[in-house]
């Protein structure tokens, strides 16, 4: 089987991209709504509550934002990543190691620094998990915006490790923000994955059957304990990205071209707006600096993501356990390494979860100043190594 068209790696990244300019959009808005005369007003609309009182199906909007809209994007990137790993960029060991141990690097090294920094403070326990991911579409835009004369293998290689460490994030947060479980919701959702997976293996293509059966196993989730987001990257596991002889694309391929502009254009910008609506004044600024926690999440995102990625990368190169892309040079990799700091959508996920409210307003601010920071420090040194590639084409 031949490996992903280059056009269709090229029409995932532009969208991602476009739907990370919306992202920054939504960002600015919830931003300046939150700290307008109208404060209130953002509060009431991300608590008002809706949807059928069964099931726990009545929840805030901020909640069906984060508990259903981001249940989409991680079954976007469940179909990304099953196509890297079966027919992509991760599917031999050589292509796979580099991205993959980037992305362990990058999800330790910020763990372990969060956790000294804020060594001692209640909720530590949970919240050095905030700056563990990196932002997709943020940090695709960013590199597609300043990084154009950067080799391609540099979009490949930071979309693969961020896919993977969001992976390894939705597992963190299946592990660390399960309080019950119910045995019973937890096996109607298996028995849903089960069905799922045999209707790909049976080749079923009924929209009536994989739409309640889709909702059903996310419902499912949502009452068993988990976090709802966990049926997403299931069932996007689970989706079949081998395309049989009569078909001109793979059920992964459809439900990609059909459901990741909706996500990324979508979904994450609602995201973004019910919470990065936070109160950043001078009062707000000053708690920041003093608090432990908020400054381990700067830390680690500004510190521990770029020495996590490229430390990692670094030794794996060196010691000929992997082998970079084409055209990519260690400067290159480095420049890359420095969007992993850009830790939006899953980092303000993980603050919501794992903090009270006062102190989750304070680690999303520190993940939405550190992310600024890190896109900034990013695409000048993409913008410095784009001028290096400009004057190597003009040599030759």
């Amino acid at each position: 089987m031949s490996p992903p068209r280059p056009t269709e790696l090229a029409r995932y990244l532009r969208t991602e991209t476009f739907g990370g300019v919306i992202l920054l959009v939504a960002a600015a808005v919830a931003l300046i709504w939150a700290n307008s005369p109208i404060a209130h007003s953002y509060t009431t609309f991300a608590e008002f509550e809706v949807g059928p009182d069964v099931w726990h199906l009545r929840l805030s909007i901020g909640d069906w934002a984060r508990d259903g809209l981001l249940a989409v994007f991680f079954f976007v990137a469940g179909l990304e990543l099953k196509r890297e790993l079966v027919i992509g960029e991760l599917s031999s060991r050589k292509q796979a190691i580099l991205p993959v141990a980037a992305a362990v690097g990058g999800v330790v090294v910020p763990a372990v620094i969060c956790l000294a920094v804020g060594w001692g403070q209640a909720d530590i326990d949970r919240a050095w998990a905030i700056p563990v991911a990196t932002d997709i579409a943020f940090a695709l835009g960013v590199l597609a915006l300043v990084g154009s004369r950067v080799p391609s293998g540099a979009r490949v290689f930071l979309l693969a490790l961020a896919v993977v460490d969001d992976l390894i994030a939705i597992m963190l947060i299946a592990v660390l923000f399960t309080a019950t479980i119910s045995l019973g919701a937890t096996a109607i959702a298996a028995l849903g994955l089960l069905g799922y997976w045999l209707a790909q293996h049976y080749r079923i293509t009924s929209p009536l059957l994989y739409v309640p059966l889709t909702v059903g196993v996310w419902i499912a989730v949502l009452n068993s304990g988990f976090h709802a987001t966990l049926a997403g990257v299931a069932l996007g596991l689970l989706t079949r990205v081998r395309s049989d002889p009569d078909e001109d694309e793979s059920p992964a391929t459809r439900l990609e071209h059909r459901i990741q502009p909706f996500s990324a254009t979508v979904c994450v910008p609602l995201f973004a707006l019910l919470a990065s609506g936070v109160s950043i004044d001078a009062h707000s600024m000053r708690q920041l600096v003093h608090s432990p926690i908020a400054l381990g999440v700067i830390a680690g995102l500004l510190l521990g993501k770029p020495i996590g990625i490229f430390g990692t990368a670094w030794c794996a190169v060196r010691f000929r356990w992997a082998t970079r892309p084409k055209g990519l040079h260690t400067r290159d990799m480095f420049a890359v390494s420095l969007l992993g700091g850009i830790g939006f959508t899953v980092s303000l996920l993980i603050a919501d979860l794992a903090l009270p409210e006062d102190g989750a307003d304070l680690a999303k601010a520190a993940v939405l100043v550190s992310s600024m920071i890190a896109s900034l420090i990013g695409a000048a040194a993409l913008i410095r190594r784009g001028r290096v590639h400009r004057r190597l084409l003009e040599q030759d």
